[in-house]
């Protein structure tokens, strides 16, 4: 059964007049009264009771037109959808972030804008250390994914840069250098230091790493935490010193103090990568939001 005869059934059952409806869908009155009457075979029974002005539904016409109706809605409903899908305007989009990320207020506000102008699109968002980020942005469990650089698995997609964030040491209060404004990393090569595992984001360790070796910070004498924010609870403890984001800051627990370095090569850049040659129109639509930052 075609729609269209659904659409000219209906088209009568509402006018309740062939003219009426012809009228109304743009179509003479022969034609629509011979496709009602082609509808009404394919049915097995007749659909309309013909009255001198007019028609008015029989029994089972009156059944037909609730479904009729419904079918006719479903399929505008599908459409619509599937429109909506090939612009960008309905769906999904997954979303990864880095556990450090997540007090990055830039990646949200971008977040927030996306809801705003795309509220046909759910966003799912999963947050998972990089490496496993880039595993699932290649493997297409992730749509999107806000890392951390330098990231040489980042080298396989398309990026844009964010954001330029330098790090802090986060020091105990009790520490003798935390009245101090700025520190040189040198200063504290006699606090032990709390370092993230490498897993967790292998470009960013390295520069870490790289860093407080040439301050003559004692390397073997490393306490290990599971994730950037882990290392702020071994901090609060005053288990030693630690390296994180500028962003990280918004955690304030009493037992931590923080302090600029004047260790100009100490910093992470924030960015979006996504796969290249992609063709998902909910991701092409986040990635535009970014000409303008």
């Amino acid at each position: 059964m075609e729609l269209r005869y659904l659409r000219y059934f209906v088209a009568v059952a509402r006018e309740q007049h062939f003219t009426k409806a012809a009228k109304a869908l743009g179509i003479s009155q022969p034609p629509l009264s011979q496709q009602i009457k082609r509808l009404e075979q394919e049915v097995g029974t007749p659909l309309f009771r013909r009255l001198t002005r007019g028609v008015e539904l029989t029994e089972a016409g009156e059944a037909f037109y609730e479904d009729a109706c419904k079918i006719l809605a479903m399929s505008d409903a599908a459409l619509e959808k599937a429109r909506g899908i090939a612009r960008g305007l309905n769906g999904s989009l997954s979303i990864g972030i880095t556990s450090s990320d997540a007090f990055h207020p830039q990646i949200f506000r971008l977040i927030h804008l996306y809801l705003q102008q795309n509220p046909g699109v759910t966003v799912h968002q999963v947050e998972a250390n990089m490496s496993s980020l880039m595993t699932m942005l290649a493997e297409g469990e992730l749509d999107i994914a806000f890392v951390r650089l330098p990231c040489d698995s980042s080298k396989d997609f398309e990026l844009k840069i964010l954001e330029r964030e330098p790090m802090v040491a986060a020091l105990h209060p009790t520490h003798p250098l935390a009245k101090c404004e700025s520190l040189a990393l040198g200063q504290l090569k006699d606090t032990p230091l709390i370092l993230f595992p490498q897993e967790v984001a292998p470009g960013c360790y390295d520069r870490v790493y790289g860093c407080c070796e040439r301050a003559g910070i004692d390397m073997q004498n490393t306490l290990q935490s599971s994730q950037f924010s882990s290392s702020l609870g071994m901090v609060a403890t005053g288990c030693g010193f630690a390296l994180v984001p500028k962003s990280m800051t918004a955690i304030t627990p009493p037992g931590i103090t923080y302090h600029a370095l004047t260790t100009p090569e100490l910093y992470t850049d924030i960015a979006l990568c996504w796969r290249r040659f992609e063709r998902s129109h909910t991701v092409k639509r986040f990635v535009s939001m970014l000409k303008d930052i």
